[in-house]
């Protein structure tokens, strides 16, 4: 079984991804630019960073998977389809590092969690000392989207005291929440986060318009796609006072560029896109034991799990 694993990974996350394969596979962890060479014989593609499109199928006769992680905006799927080819995502299994990372962003913001490291490392004045912070019991946040992250999401706040209001397009009955409409939830909560995945629809969804409804002090949370933020809307907001502050894990551009004025924000806090990286950096092996799995599925010409297109066996 060959995989090809196409992305931009330090040696070290490289040998940990190798391990975590069967020996006997033959396991290509390339660059995009590199990836023309390993796809003539090819029957898995896990692609971190290209988009998997007719130009890559074509040259990859032998494909039978393209594994992805929990998004797949990076795979046109009718031409995956019409060339054949299975796509699977690994919806759920970052869940709860996602969701972690969440609280982790909720917890550093509300007790300055950086700036106090900062304060300590930099300056032994504490008479200059000042911030503001709040107790998590006192604050409603709103989640944008309840799959598999928002419904952890949820539980985590739930545990502490927080109320929960959710904007979804399926009704749901889960305990501890309540279903809001967009500007009802944008109204009333103190901490909006986002959990969709990006598509045509949610694209730029959270703009100008968005950030008129929200509180002046609210905190804005990224960790799904950077495309559903309309970028320099936030910037503007942000620079405005529109919204209290944001925490960052993706980007529409990435990695984010050291000039982009997010950098030098004192009311923005970032991570580079890793909050379903728990494990170290660019690894997560939660994430490769499913892909294991899955292929292994493939192999033995069964359905694997999480299939998002549909081929006639």
């Amino acid at each position: 079984m060959k995989v090809v694993i196409i992305g931009s990974f330090p040696e070290k996350a490289k040998d940990r991804i190798r391990g975590s394969f069967p020996c006997a596979w033959d396991i290509k962890i390339v660059l995009p630019d590199e990836a023309e060479l390993e796809l003539p014989d090819a029957e898995v593609i896990i692609p971190e960073h290209i988009l998997i499109g007719d130009e890559i199928l074509q040259k990859a006769p032998k494909l039978r998977l393209v594994q992805t992680g929990a998004g797949y905006d990076n795979v046109d799927l009718c031409a995956c389809t019409r060339h054949g080819v299975q796509v699977c995502n690994a919806a759920g299994v970052n869940a709860n590092a996602v969701a972690e990372h969440v609280m982790a962003m909720i917890l550093c913001w509300y007790k300055n969690i950086v700036k106090l490291d900062k304060f300590l490392k930099t300056d032994s004045d504490e008479g200059g000392l000042n911030y503001f912070g709040a107790e998590l019991s006192d604050k409603t946040i709103g989640l944008v989207g309840f799959g598999h992250v928002g419904k952890k999401v949820a539980e985590y706040c739930n545990a502490f005291h927080m109320k929960v209001l959710v904007y979804s397009h399926h009704p749901t009955e889960a305990a501890g929440i309540e279903q809001r409409d967009l500007d009802s939830l944008l109204h009333d909560s103190d901490i909006v986060s986002l959990h969709v995945p990006l598509n045509e629809t949610t694209r730029h969804m959270i703009n100008a318009d968005v950030f008129s409804k929200m509180k002046s002090d609210s905190v804005l949370i990224n960790t799904s796609r950077g495309g559903v933020i309309a970028e320099p809307q936030l910037l503007q907001a942000l620079e405005k006072g529109l919204i209290g502050g944001a925490c960052l894990d993706v980007f529409e551009k990435e990695p984010l560029r050291r000039d982009h004025p997010f950098r030098r924000m004192e009311n923005v806090i970032l991570t580079p896109h890793t909050a379903g990286l728990p494990d170290g950096v660019k690894y997560h092996k939660k994430r490769y034991e499913f892909f294991v799995k899955n292929i292994e599925r493939v192999m033995k010409n069964e359905i694997p799990d999480c299939r998002i297109n549909n081929l006639e066996r």
